[in-house]
């Protein structure tokens, strides 16, 4: 296969994988009458099904070898699978309250939080540009809330359980794939227990009988793992500045579902509140191609 070639397959899984979760909205609205909680119940085991499948099918005779992992690295697993379970929670509930905007807004400040643990964790340094990014990002927040009279904890929840769980797993030496099937699957006794009690207080929405509602329940194992196996493969073809700048096409069709097709208010206030946001992302995607481009010129 040609390079161009390999990139173009790059490009389509890239492009995929940000469709899709763009597009989750969707999917989740389908699940409306069912609690966010059963929800993600249901996620999690039938993502431990899936992709125990996609990595079966991958690694066959070598699959316990890949899977086999220290105490440590599991305890740490442990905790990035319980802050991806909460992001998921609070996603689906914002979806399902129709609050779609609020998650749109919590992804595109997300790479700004997570550049803030970067600079308080790990002492990495802003350029000034940067500094003045999150400043403006911090600015049009403070806007929102003061403005709309609420604290936006559904955007500012989203963006800082993914930007700790990005933390955890930067410190965390496993691959996409295997990394998700532990987290998963250490999170799925508390889940399948969840579906116990929800049982017995006849309060499961889960039904054989009702073959529509119970294969949507499943698939939602199925919207977890099609994405990421796009990405991996995208990621692995492409610059990794490209990824960078592709990852805003997730929200920015997750922005246009909530106010063209959900019809949800986008007030002057919510304007003002984007912009600032938007124009602290083009600030900070500016200065890292710039910093890339020196760093080429450089070597």
């Amino acid at each position: 296969m040609t390079p161009d070639a390999d990139q173009r397959i790059g490009l389509a899984a890239a492009l995929g994988a940000f469709g899709l979760w763009g597009l989750a909205p969707i999917y989740f609205k389908f699940l409306g009458q069912t609690g966010p909680d059963e929800i993600i119940a249901h996620r999690v085991v039938w993502s431990v099904i899936f992709l125990g499948l996609v990595l079966a099918i991958r690694h066959r005779r070598q699959l316990f070898l890949r899977l086999k992992l220290p105490p440590s690295t599991l305890m740490a697993l442990m905790l990035s699978g319980s802050l991806i379970v909460v992001n998921w929670l609070v996603f689906v509930y914002a979806v399902n309250s129709d609050r779609v905007l609020s998650t749109s807004l919590g992804y595109y400040i997300n790479p700004l939080v997570t550049v803030l643990f970067g600079l308080v964790l790990f002492r990495e340094r802003l350029l000034p540009v940067q500094a003045l990014a999150v400043s403006i990002a911090a600015v049009g927040t403070v806007y929102m809330t003061l403005r709309v009279g609420h604290f936006p904890w559904i955007a500012l929840g989203l963006a800082t359980t993914f930007a700790l769980y990005s933390v955890v797993r930067k410190l965390t030496d496993v691959g996409p794939m295997v990394g998700l099937f532990w987290e998963t699957l250490l999170i799925s006794p508390f889940a399948v227990a969840w579906l116990v009690i929800l049982t017995g207080q006849q309060r499961l929405d889960f039904d054989p009988a009702d073959w529509e509602l119970s294969l949507l329940l499943a698939g939602t194992g199925l919207v977890t793992v099609l994405p990421l196996l796009l990405f991996a493969a995208g990621v692995r073809r492409l610059p990794l500045s490209t990824i960078g700048v592709m990852q805003y096409l997730a929200p920015s069709i997750t922005f246009m579902l909530a106010v063209f097709v959900y019809g949800e208010p986008f007030s002057v206030d919510h304007a003002i509140t984007f912009a600032c946001i938007w124009s602290a992302l083009i600030l900070f995607s500016w200065s890292g191609w710039l910093r890339a481009r020196r760093a080429r010129v450089v070597a």
